[in-house]
């Protein structure tokens, strides 16, 4: 079997993309997987880091900052599309699967023009333009959330669940070796910070004001702040070296995960598909400029479940302390958000898309 994979920008894309990847190949290891990204963007270099071949499109998004840069956006069309064109051409792929970014769209687009079936898996409980448009000729939209016909056709909707990192998924680790490994201890109450791997200035800002209080009630604070606000984080931990570590990123998102009894974050969907399985309990903050507001909408499906609670990104600095406090402290409540998100974690979702996209193959054959 070929088959490509198109798609990537952010990490939300590309670990998904990734996860697919594997359980094709530990389901049949001759099969032919060929990566389709962006050039410039992150998928280039983690892609085959991965042990994959990636071709990249030289293809950008609508640049709503910055009006000049979108002059040569008609040209990075019609070449990106004329490369898909080619890439479909030359490989010969049984089937096409989109995980969303910008190398998506004219891959898919391509293949459904040439009769070659496709699969798209939506990542969020709103969908996006082009996976609405695609979703009309694809054979199966895999996806994480109820109540996506709103979208897409009912009969072309399958419910997989987002795909987890193996390291997350499957982990062993237990809260004391995390806390070890942190310099931390396991018998403190231990919040979890995270703004995505590139930060979230809101957040950072809103915690920065919180931390004194959090430490004065004897609260651990794990904190990945991004680049652009670890000085600043770094000072303040600095004051409370028992109680608050900060760093830019953390790699060993499995020991973060295992130490903290609950997190607060934005709400990708990679994000909150790695809470569910974790089943820690989140105050979310949702990017407010994401593409359609489909953060809020990831959020708002997990609070409607009592899963977890939401803040406002204008409302954080208002907010945060307040919140924090009242959860961390309320046993029942943190109890009830576990077992919801249990409820909620799907484990296998990159096995089960890897067996609809050998199921849409082995019924093109037939």
């Amino acid at each position: 079997m070929n088959i490509i994979i198109a798609g990537g920008g952010t990490g939300g894309h590309i670990f998904p993309a990734v996860a697919i990847a594997h359980a094709l190949k530990a389901a049949d290891p001759a099969v032919n997987i060929l990566f389709v990204g962006a050039n410039g963007k992150m998928e280039m270099e983690k892609v085959p880091k991965e042990g994959y071949r990636i071709i990249g499109l030289d293809i950008a998004g609508f640049n709503r900052s910055n009006l000049l840069k979108n002059l040569s956006l008609p040209f990075k069309l019609w070449k990106s599309n004329k490369a898909a064109m080619n890439i479909i051409r030359e490989f010969k792929p049984d089937a096409v699967v989109g995980v969303g970014g910008f190398a998506s769209f004219p891959v898919l687009n391509a293949a459904q023009k040439k009769g070659i079936p496709t699969l798209i898996q939506e990542q969020n409980s709103f969908a996006g333009k082009t996976n609405k448009i695609l979703g009309k000729k694809a054979a199966a939209v895999c996806v994480a959330y109820d109540n996506m016909q709103r979208f897409f056709p009912a009969e072309k909707i399958v419910m997989t669940g987002n795909p987890v990192r193996k390291a997350i998924s499957q982990s062993k680790v237990s809260r004391e070796d995390a806390a070890r490994s942190f310099g931390l201890d396991a018998a403190r109450k231990t919040i979890l910070v995270v703004g995505g791997s590139l930060g979230a200035k809101s957040i950072n800002q809103a915690m920065a004001g919180c931390i004194p209080a959090l430490v004065a009630q004897d609260i651990q604070v794990v904190w990945q702040t991004g680049k652009t606000f670890i000085s600043e984080a770094a000072a303040i931990a600095a004051q409370y070296p028992q109680h608050v570590k900060a760093m830019e990123f953390i790699y060993e998102m499995d020991q973060a995960y295992a130490v903290c009894d609950m997190i607060i974050s934005r709400a990708g969907a990679l994000a909150i598909a790695e809470i569910c399985i974790v089943a820690r309990p989140a105050i979310f903050i949702p990017y407010p400029f994401a593409a359609e507001d489909h953060q809020t909408s990831n959020a708002q499906a997990l609070v409607d479940k009592q899963a977890a609670w939401m803040i406002p990104d204008d409302r954080v600095r208002e907010l945060l302390q307040d919140k924090v406090q009242a959860l961390i402290h309320d046993e029942k409540q943190l109890q009830q958000m576990h077992d919801n998100l249990l409820g909620l974690a799907i484990k296998d979702a990159d096995v089960r898309i890897a067996a609809q996209i050998r199921n849409i193959i082995q019924s093109e054959r037939k």
